[in-house]
């Protein structure tokens, strides 16, 4: 707690959140089921941020960012500390097959994978029977390197000394900082393949496996222990599903508001502008990517540590070159999600990395409306597709490359069995890197924000009590501990948990609890 904070003359102290992304509503959550006045204030006309549904012409509905909901614990013991039910207020369908990989080479391999463990032992032996063994020994591996790992993901990073915590200490055990995500994976799975089925999923956070710290082997148990889950009407259900329980919390969201700067007396937040008009709050909450906005919302003499040049020498995570495509006619080919693995996958990620776009790029492709027909009109169907490429330090000029690799993009959809693709489009919309960083305000187009280095974990990421300043607060993919939704709620409750001792304020009583929502068990 810093002890320079004046005492507050007011009971319910005031908090601006900047943003109503997942981090920002989550902190929304919390802090107002604890009594503080909370405003959010968002520059876009919805809430949800990157994890938002929009309606386009036609009716078809797509996701703009994130595609399926795991690990639901962390949100479902939010939404319980504040009297609500998650799963009263969003219908989570549990998918299996998870997703479809699809491994180009000489002799293609499909592999529907199943969080039914016999199942998936008997897809892995279509690409390597010895490696069907490996399968219970990774998931046992991972089970007890996420419970050993929780404590470092739960608790704020101060600086150095928070490593000699005990329970950080055992935890760091599994770190493994020598081994990446593919070498660590050896120990399971000899066949490169099969590693890549258990890999992959690095992607989410915008990184190689083959440069990825392999702590990040628990993605992918997570998928398999704890489920990959559809929202009903689309990740921007759980979004709005939050706002309205933020809502009757007393939480006001103010759409169409974009903060220009955070109001500072001495070292102090003391509110935020929007517009030239100050609102005064006790505390600042910042849920805008941490790139684009930080270098205008704060003056470098209140972040020290993270001084424009560092920002802009920071690693950041791949961008994404995206299509979204209203489709007249079903796909009964097509799986939930189905991942396309190019033969050459390595090759790939090196031209990502070095800002080169790739030329035979592997994909994702979203299919979901077969689950979910609110999804699309009835007799047609909604095409997600995700091509991962260069961040804009790469320097391309997509207004230029954007019909070329559209093309290209279309062309690859035929490793799917959508040959027949391009005479059914009836919508069609495309997202480039500088879309990204132009419409949705991420830094340098990083789908993912900062990268996942060593170097730019814990304490070397932006902390949750964030710079040299009093009273500003950061969630989000670009703070501790870092990037996926589950672990934005995470991040969410270390930040509002700050704030709350640095303002003085005692958490409620749990209200689920007095209320009578039975509460999660830890490892569900």
């Amino acid at each position: 707690m810093n002890a320079s904070l004046p005492a507050l003359a007011r009971t319910r102290p005031r908090v601006a959140i900047v943003g109503a992304g997942p981090g920002g509503l989550a902190a929304a959550l919390l802090l107002a089921a604890s009594g503080a006045r909370v405003t959010v204030f968002e520059r876009d006309s919805v809430v949800g941020g990157r994890t938002r549904t929009v309606t386009a012409p036609g009716g078809y509905r797509f996701d703009i960012g994130p595609t399926f909901f795991l690990y639901p614990r962390i949100l479902r013991e939010i939404f319980a500390s504040c009297g609500a039910d998650l799963e009263r207020e969003v219908e989570l369908i549990r998918l299996d097959p998870q997703y479809r990989l699809v491994f180009e080479g000489a002799r293609p391999v499909t592999i529907d994978a199943s969080p039914d463990i016999a199942r998936m032992e008997a897809e892995i032996a279509k690409l390597n029977p010895a490696d069907a063994k490996g399968l219970r020994s990774f998931l046992a591996d991972n089970r007890v390197k996420l419970e050993a790992f929780r404590p470092v993901l739960e608790r704020p990073f101060h600086g150095l000394m928070t490593y000699l915590a005990p329970e950080v200490m055992k935890g760091l055990r599994y770190l493994r900082p020598w081994a990446s995500l593919d070498q660590d994976l050896k120990r399971h799975f000899s066949d490169p393949r099969t590693r890549l089925a258990f890999t992959f999923q690095s992607k989410y956070l915008g990184m190689s496996p083959f440069r990825c710290p392999s702590m990040f082997s628990i993605l992918s148990f997570l998928e398999y222990e704890h489920g990959i889950f559809h929202p009903v009407g689309g990740c921007g259900a759980v979004s709005e599903a939050m706002a309205r329980v933020a809502e009757r919390l007393g939480v006001e969201i103010r759409l169409n508001e974009p903060v220009e700067r955070i109001a500072f007396e001495g070292r102090r937040a003391a509110g935020v502008e929007v517009r030239g008009v100050r609102h005064a709050a006790d505390a600042v909450v910042v849920n805008a990517d941490f790139a684009h906005a930080i270098p205008t919302l704060m003056p470098e003499a209140l972040r020290p540590q993270w001084p424009d040049a560092k920002i802009a020498q920071a690693r950041y995570s791949c961008s994404t070159f995206m299509l979204y495509l209203g489709i007249e006619g079903t796909l009964p080919q097509m799986a939930h999600h189905s991942v396309l693995l190019a033969e050459d996958y390595e090759r790939n990620l090196n031209q990502i990395e070095s800002g080169v776009i790739p030329d035979n790029p592997s994909l994702y492709v979203q299919a979901a409306a077969g689950t979910d027909p609110s999804l699309a009109p009835a007799g047609h169907s909604t095409l997600y597709v995700l091509v991962p490429v260069p961040n804009l330090r790469g320097g391309q000029d997509w207004a230029a490359e954007a019909p070329r690799y559209r093309r290209l993009a279309i062309e690859r959809l035929k490793a799917l069995g959508l040959h027949d693709l391009e005479s059914r489009i009836r919508y069609e919309r495309i997202v480039t890197p500088q879309d990204w960083r132009d419409e949705y305000a991420v830094g340098y187009g990083a789908t993912f924000n900062l990268a996942h280095n060593v170097r730019q974990m814990m304490h070397f990421r932006p902390q949750n009590r964030f710079g040299k300043a009093e009273g500003v607060y950061l969630v989000g993919g670009g703070t501790h501990p870092g990037s996926g939704l589950p672990v934005i709620y995470e991040g969410a409750r270390i930040s509002a948990k700050l704030l709350m001792q640095d303002l003085g304020m005692r958490p409620q009583a749990d209200r689920g609890a007095r209320i009578g929502i039975a509460q999660p068990a830890m490892g569900d």
